[in-house]
């Protein structure tokens, strides 16, 4: 019987999405497992960038994602 790998069954249910939105303080890193915007898309303003993970990068820490991809710059209102 062949083996299967720890992390093969597990890669489905991890967050796709590396998403940064308006916090109160500026951007604000986060993972979404889909691109869900909400009813009538009340989340959408609050979107500054978005990327879909590669599946290798699905495991890493928000704080290892945000260094990998800074945040957008946001013009202050």
């Amino acid at each position: 019987m062949a083996r299967r790998r720890a992390t093969e069954g597990e890669a489905g249910d991890l967050p796709r999405y590396f998403v940064w939105v308006r916090g109160l303080e500026g951007p604000e890193p986060q993972k979404w497992m889909t691109m869900d915007f909400g009813v009538d898309g009340w989340k959408r303003a609050q979107v500054l960038a978005y990327l879909e993970l590669p599946q290798e990068e699905r495991h890493l820490s928000l704080s290892m994602l945000a260094r990998r991809y800074p945040p957008p710059r946001v013009e202050a209102s």
